[in-house]
């Protein structure tokens, strides 16, 4: 390689990394734990590759961890563009994958085409959960919220009106990645409810 296309391809790995610097601007509607502020998605990523580290024996045997965290690492990114969607609000949810798409395409698109090709591959593969990997990762993805609300009073759920009924739907995704981690979400909405935090 000459040292032009080190130079060039250099240029547009930094590209990226400039760009991805917006994800810490990106306020999600989910606290912090302790309730002080909202999070954002540079912070949200980070725990949850943290959670897949540290959770990795409730994956499914075999499943690999490396790619996980990948995928954790890179699944919000396009919300540079298409912005944070609240889960539970199904008019902001319905327009939300085209927004996503197109934003995957162009974030992406800034890097080198190997190394592009790469990471929207993992974040196509969490977005199409068909492998192990990509169900334990969005197994954390739904497992994190629950948490945070579950130790902040409800959180989000009594503001934006939330029941458990729509939070175990939710549970039912966690189910899908980690039986043992779905079995823990439903304890903490049934405590929550019991607790007076979340709507039966």
């Amino acid at each position: 390689m000459t040292t032009a296309l080190i130079h060039e391809r250099l240029q547009s790995q930094l590209a990226f990394h400039t760009e991805i610097d917006k994800l810490k601007r990106v306020i999600r509607r989910n606290s912090l734990i302790d309730g002080s502020r909202r999070e954002n998605d540079a912070e949200h990523s980070w725990h949850l590759a943290m959670m897949a580290m540290t959770l990795a024996e409730h994956a499914p045997p075999g499943t690999d961890m490396s790619k996980v965290v990948a995928m954790l690492l890179v699944h919000d990114i396009v919300e540079i563009d298409a912005g944070d969607t609240f889960i539970y609000d199904p008019v902001a949810v319905e327009g939300q994958a085209a927004l996503e798409r197109a934003a995957a395409d162009r974030i992406f698109g800034l890097l080198p085409d190997d190394q592009g090709a790469r990471l929207r591959t993992l974040w196509d593969e969490f977005e199409e959960r068909r492998t192990p990997e990509a169900r334990f990762a969005r197994a954390l993805d739904r497992l994190a919220p629950i948490i945070a609300n579950h130790h902040n009073e409800g959180g989000t759920w009594p503001l934006y009106k939330v029941t458990a009924a729509q939070v175990m739907e939710k549970v039912r995704l966690i189910e899908e990645g980690s039986p043992t981690l779905g079995e823990y979400a439903a304890e903490l909405v049934a405590d929550s409810v019991a607790r007076g935090h979340l709507a039966p």
